[in-house]
């Protein structure tokens, strides 16, 4: 079976739960924490980071994006939350790829505040500068989109990506976004976080010790 590793208030964890279990493939959910269970990680990936997806005969896949490409991989074509066609396919992969990258910088700006006793200023800026124009390329973006998911009348990696970044960013800076300002994204996040897929993959935000 299965294992995938990690906690599912991280935005890459979750997006890979969501998938496994749309594509209704049995998984044994680890909830390590990459603070507080290390040396449990370690034997898996020695990156030490996750989500680790290890499969059947061992091997451990890491990077959501690498893992979401596998399983893909695993279900027929019609099914896959990535469109197989371009240029559907390099559309949608954009969308997710802002979307990660701005948790990226959600995380970086969270470890900065929680971690560093002199914070930089400049890199805090930056990071807020980054979120704020992702952020904006997203909703005007998913202003043209007038259906119910982005990319079709189907649920996609698009989709769960920006939605799952959402949610992380509002549990791990409360306040940071004013998401009244981007209706098209909050309509989009309400829609989904009201999935039972999305009521089952998750957890509350637990700030790292």
């Amino acid at each position: 079976m299965l294992q995938l590793i990690g906690q599912y208030d991280s935005p890459f964890v979750r997006r890979v739960g969501i998938a496994l279990r749309l594509y209704e493939l049995p998984f044994d959910h680890k909830p390590w924490s990459v603070f507080g269970d290390f040396e449990k990680i370690r034997p898996y990936n020695p990156l030490l980071r996750v989500p680790t997806l290890v499969l059947g005969d061992g091997t451990a896949l890491i990077d959501s994006a690498s893992i979401l490409d596998y399983l893909d991989g695993q279900v027929p074509p019609g099914r896959a939350l990535f469109p197989r066609q371009e240029p559907a396919r390099h559309r949608a992969l954009r969308v997710a790829t802002l979307a990660t990258g701005m948790a990226e910088k959600a995380v970086s700006l969270f470890y900065e505040l929680r971690f560093h006793e002199q914070r930089s200023d400049l890199w805090v800026s930056r990071c807020r500068a980054q979120i704020d124009a992702v952020l904006q390329v997203l909703e005007d973006e998913r202003v043209m989109h007038t259906g119910a998911w982005w990319f079709g009348p189907g649920l996609g990696h698009a989709d769960i990506a920006v939605c799952v970044v959402l949610r992380f960013i509002a549990d791990a800076h409360p306040g940071l976004i004013d998401m009244t300002a981007y209706p098209a994204l909050t309509d989009l996040a309400a829609r989904f976080e009201a999935l039972p897929v999305a009521r089952e993959i998750s957890q509350a935000f637990t700030p790292s010790a």
